[in-house]
């Protein structure tokens, strides 16, 4: 058995904390909770026959990424940046984050997961962004933690680079 260190990074109120209760537990709640710090939740995936136990570390959100403590990141297999459709801004504080991470810890597996599919005719993130960001090698998905849309694909592309 495989064990990887994920680390779910985004700005506040993205979806971070639905996205792993959809992915572990099948869950979805309307109520808003806060992370405080970091909480940690685990589930095993079987990526080309080899069992993967992703240790998954959510990590408070923050706009200013300087306040999250590096020592969060270290041993990081990989990580999910997480951006809410529905809030342009928070694509920025992804761009952010990722040149952070990268400059902290190297280059590790990563995906951008766009959260709220679900509200996709609300979205001030447009595809021309995404695809920009594709050009330069980012792995994009699209998911819903309240539908599940998308959420198993995000997590198991992420896998799947951790392994290979």
């Amino acid at each position: 058995m495989i064990k990887k260190k994920v680390c779910m990074l985004g700005a506040f109120a993205v979806g971070k904390t639905s996205l792993v209760a959809r992915f572990v537990s099948s869950i979805f709640s309307d109520k808003y909770l806060t992370t405080v710090a970091v909480k940690i939740d685990k589930k095993s995936v079987v990526v080309d026959g080899q069992d993967i136990t992703m240790l998954l570390w959510d990590i408070y959100g923050q706009d200013d990424f300087q306040s999250v403590q590096m020592s969060y990141l270290r041993g990081a297999g990989g990580y999910l940046l997480v951006v809410d459709g529905t809030r342009r801004a928070t694509l920025q504080t992804a761009r952010e984050l990722q040149a952070t991470v990268t400059r902290e810890i190297g280059a590790v597996p990563f995906v951008l997961i766009v959260n709220k599919a679900d509200l996709i005719d609300r979205w001030e993130i447009d595809e021309a962004s995404l695809d920009d960001l594709r050009q330069r090698g980012w792995v994009v998905v699209h998911a819903s933690a309240k539908t599940g849309e998308g959420v198993d694909s995000a997590f198991d592309t992420l896998a799947r680079g951790m392994v290979t």
